[in-house]
């Protein structure tokens, strides 16, 4: 039993894509990308920005931030 893929898995950040398939903003319902630089999950529709802890998506209002309207 080898578990090679689980602590390789888990080092590497970012986030499943089959997790983004399923997942919608508890805001908008509307669909999320994943920004890469900042290591979050983003609502253009409802213009917030989820954090991901420790791998974890926070999908809760509170804990979102508001996006810059650049």
């Amino acid at each position: 039993m080898s578990k090679t893929d689980t602590s390789s898995k888990s080092a590497q950040p970012g986030i499943d894509p089959r997790l983004l398939e399923v997942l919608i903003c508890p805001a908008s319902r509307g669909p999320l990308s994943y920004d890469k630089e900042t290591n979050e999950l983003i609502s253009k529709k409802a213009n917030l920005a989820y954090p991901i802890r420790e791998g974890v998506p926070i999908m809760l209002i509170d804990e979102a931030r508001e996006l810059d309207d650049n």
